[in-house]
């Protein structure tokens, strides 16, 4: 039974949990087309991004890390480095392909910075969805426990995504975030708690 909200405490009681699939880092333009192709034909993807922290008052930085997400595999682009490429933001557009994250509005004004026109389509806010069902807590971290009954690791949250060399926690960190964000969806798709949303 999953239930609708859940305390900080009883997330604590589990175990920890984060993605177990094969990362690809993407830091070089040659190697996007091929993984664009590969993309483009899914019908469900991971979503999130990150972003270096600004510590200063009036600093904004641009989305240095965009990560989709299969059930098995997990794609880092570094567009601090690669940029935003056509390939890519077409995969972002595309009707028939269901984007799934956690509060992406955010997500997709960044990514809208790096090009002069972004049409992000078939988006799905966990977030802002979830709530309309009856989910009193949010967040991937609240329902990676309440769905998948994970604990994840948020220490990386506000590390340096555009260092010369992401670590392996950097990047575990955020293909767990992209991944574990299409699990709760098929995972609350397959039990019915999405069917008012896709019956309408």
């Amino acid at each position: 039974m999953i239930p609708l909200k859940i305390t900080k405490e009883e997330i604590n009681l589990l175990s920890l949990g984060q993605f177990e699939g094969e990362m690809f880092l993407v830091d070089k333009i040659d190697d996007v087309e091929e993984i664009a192709d590969f993309l483009i034909q899914q019908r469900t993807l991971g979503f999130d991004t990150e972003t270096k922290p600004a510590f200063k008052k009036g600093v904004v930085n641009q989305v240095s890390l965009l990560q989709l997400s299969t059930p098995t595999q997990a794609f880092l682009f570094r567009l601090n480095i690669i940029g935003f490429p056509d390939s890519i933001r077409n995969v972002l557009e595309k009707e028939n392909i269901v984007k799934v994250g956690a509060a992406v509005r955010d997500d997709i004004k960044g990514l809208a910075k790096l090009t002069d026109s972004f049409h992000a389509n078939s988006f799905f806010d966990l977030n802002e969805e979830l709530k309309r069902v009856g989910f009193e807590n949010v967040g991937v971290r609240n329902l990676c426990a309440m769905v998948l009954n994970m604990r994840i690791s948020k220490s990386e949250q506000v590390s340096n995504w555009e260092a010369d060399t992401l670590t392996q926690k950097q990047q575990r960190y955020a293909a767990t975030d992209a991944w574990s964000c299409l699990e709760i969806f098929k995972k609350l798709k397959s039990e019915g708690f999405l069917d008012t949303l896709f019956n309408q």
